[in-house]
């Protein structure tokens, strides 16, 4: 299979919610997405009972998708945006190598 990119997947969601969806609405998913991680990780854990479907797979694909969706729709570039996050953070917490670093490192692996 194919891997996909984020950029790939950002461009298909743009398409599929090009008309239709505002930013607040396909936020009002990621929050209801987020509650079902939260509630099948109280079920993996025992702080609740199982019940139906426990697929914390399925629920945390439900909140990339919209985490996503709200960024495409709104021409967020998420590859730069995370670069550029994470170098900062590696530069206010003195961690190393940082992402971009790391990703520098695996092509020259490859």
């Amino acid at each position: 299979m194919k891997q996909l990119t984020f950029q790939e997947f950002q461009n298909y969601l743009e398409l599929k919610y090009k008309e239709g969806r505002s930013s607040s609405a396909l936020f009002m998913k990621l929050v209801e997405e987020i509650g079902e991680v939260a509630e099948v990780l109280n079920q993996l854990e025992g702080r609740k009972e199982i019940s139906g479907d426990t697929s914390l797979e399925k629920e945390l694909v439900d909140v990339i998708h919209y985490a996503m969706a709200i960024a495409s729709i709104n021409h967020i570039d998420l590859t730069k945006a995370i670069i550029k996050k994470d170098s900062q953070a590696a530069i206010k917490y003195n961690q190393s190598p940082n992402l971009e670093e790391f990703l520098v490192l695996q092509d020259k692996e490859h």
